[in-house]
C-alpha cells in the first residue's frame, strides 16, 4: 500500500475531488451535506466547493423558498457546460473519437476505417483525428481535462504500454508515450493521456456515467470479435498483476475445442466471437461477417445463420455463468457489435443462464445491455479520464 504523504497539494486535490464524487453519487446535496458525508469541516467545504464551481467542476441551483421560515440550503450538481474529455475506440477496423461532457454528454465524435494496423499508423491517424476534436473544444470554449483511449489488448495501466494485443498483432508497443508525441506535431500538449483495455473502459463507461448508482461489482461483457471483460470492484478497475484481467475470451469453455488465436483451445471466443460465428454460418475456417451481413440472414430466417447465433448465446450464458460463481457482480452488462444480432443470440444466453440459476435455486445478478451501444469504448476512454482525476490518491494514474 502507498502511503499518503503530507504534501498538501495533493491532499487538497484529494479532498477536492472527494467532494466531486460525493455529488455525482447523490446530486442535490448541499454544503452542508456534503460536510457531514465527507467529515471535512463545514468552512473547508465551503471554500472547495466555490473552487469548483469557478472551475466548472460544479454548479449550483437557484435557492428555493421555503416560506417565512427562510430559504433552502443550495443543492449541488455536475456541471456538464464547462469541462469535457476526449475518449477514444481502437478496434481492428476502426478508430473512433468522442467528445463527451463531465456528465457523460456526446458532445461531438469521428470515426474512420483504419488506414493501417501498424502501431505508428494507428497512433498517426488517432492523434490527427484528437487533434480536430480538441480545435474544436477550443472554439466552443469548452475546458478539456485529458484524453483516454481504449485498445483491443492487456495494457501496463502506470505505463500505458500495450503488452499484448494479438487481434492487431502487437506487443510491447509504447502507445502512451508515443501518442503524446504525436500529438504534438498537431498542436495538442499538456493533456494527461490515458489508455486502457476496451473493455475495461467500457465498464467505467457504465460505471462514470451511469444514471443510477451501479451495483458492486460491476462486470461489463465486450463481445465482438474479441471477447473480454471489465471488471469494477470496490470503486476500482479490477486489472490484475499484469493487466491481463478480464480476458475471459480465453478462458477454457471445451477441453481439447477449437483453436484459438491465443494458441489455446477450447476459448470463449472460438464459441462466442464473431469470426466462430461466421464461420458456423459460411462454413469457411476463419470467415469473418459483417454484422449486418448476418442480420440479414436471421431477418431471412436462415438456418445456418439461426443455428450459429443460438449456439453462440448458448456458450455466452455458459461464459456468464461462470463470471457469476467468480466474482458474484451485482450488474453485468452486455456490450459490442455481437449484441446487435438480437433475440437468436441473446434468447439463448438468456435461456441458458436462466436454466443454471434454476438448478442451484438462486437469484441471477441484473442483467443489461449497454446503454452507450457502440459508443461504449469511446465514451469508456473519456470515462476512465474521469475516474483518474476523480482519485488523486491512486497512484496508478500519477503518470498520465
Amino acid at each position: 500500500m502507498t502511503a499518503i504523504t503530507g504534501d498538501q497539494s495533493l491532499l487538497r486535490e484529494i479532498n477536492r475531488m472527494a467532494l466531486v464524487r460525493v455529488v455525482q453519487r447523490h446530486p442535490g446535496l448541499s454544503r452542508a451535506d456534503l460536510a457531514k458525508q465527507t467529515g471535512l469541516t463545514k468552512s473547508t467545504v465551503s471554500l472547495l466547493v466555490q473552487d469548483l464551481i469557478g472551475e466548472g467542476w460544479l454548479l449550483e441551483s437557484d435557492i428555493q423558498a421555503t416560506g417565512s421560515a427562510g430559504r433552502r440550503p443550495t443543492p449541488l450538481f455536475l456541471d456538464g457546460t464547462r469541462l469535457a474529455m476526449i475518449g477514444a475506440d481502437v478496434s481492428v477496423d476502426t478508430v473512433s473519437v468522442l467528445t463527451v461532457s463531465l456528465t457523460g454528454d456526446v458532445l461531438t465524435g469521428v470515426s474512420e476505417p483504419l488506414a493501417g494496423k501498424s502501431p505508428e499508423a494507428v497512433i498517426g491517424q488517432l492523434a490527427r483525428l484528437i487533434g480536430g476534436l480538441v480545435g474544436q473544444s477550443r472554439q466552443d470554449g469548452r475546458q478539456l481535462l485529458g484524453i483516454g483511449v481504449g485498445v483491443p489488448g492487456a495494457v501496463l495501466d502506470t505505463t500505458g504500454v500495450v503488452k499484448l494485443a494479438p487481434n492487431l498483432a502487437w506487443r510491447d508497443v509504447p502507445f502512451q508515450a508515443d501518442l503524446r508525441q504525436e500529438l504534438i506535431s498537431h498542436e495538442v500538449s499538456g493533456l494527461p493521456i490515458q489508455v486502457q483495455n476496451d473493455y475495461d473502459v467500457a465498464a467505467l463507461a457504465e460505471y462514470e456515467f451511469g444514471e443510477e448508482i451501479a451495483p458492486d461489482p460491476l462486470i461489463c461483457l465486450g463481445l465482438g470479435i474479441g471477447v473480454g471483460a471489465g471488471i469494477v470492484v470496490r470503486d476500482r478497475l479490477f486489472l490484475g498483476a499484469q493487466g491481463f484481467a478480464g480476458e475471459v475470451g480465453h478462458s477454457i469453455l471445451q477441453v481439447e475445442g477449437p483453436l484459438c488465436s491465443c494458441g489455446r483451445r477450447g476459448c470463449a471466443e472460438t464459441f462466442i466471437g464473431l469470426r466462430a460465428i461466421s464461420t458456423q454460418i459460411s462454413g469457411q475456417p476463419g470467415d469473418l461477417l459483417p454484422v449486418a451481413t448476418i442480420r440479414a440472414l436471421l431477418a431471412r430466417n436462415d438456418e445456418a445463420a439461426l443455428l450459429a447465433a443460438r449456439r453462440a448465446g448458448h456458450y455466452l450464458g455458459v461464459l456468464i455463468q461462470n463470471l457469476w460463481t467468480y466474482f458474484n457482480p451485482g450488474r453485468i452488462v452486455l456490450g459490442g457489435p455481437t449484441c446487435e444480432l438480437g433475440a437468436p443470440f441473446l434468447d439463448a444466453a438468456t435461456s441458458c443462464i436462466e436454466r443454471y440459476a434454476a438448478d442451484c435455486g438462486l437469484s441471477l445478478p441484473e442483467i443489461r445491455l449497454s446503454r452507450f451501444g457502440g459508443h461504449s469504448i469511446a465514451v469508456g476512454g473519456a470515462a476512465l479520464v474521469k475516474h483518474a482525476l476523480l482519485r488523486p490518491f491512486d497512484p496508478r494514474f500519477r503518470n498520465a
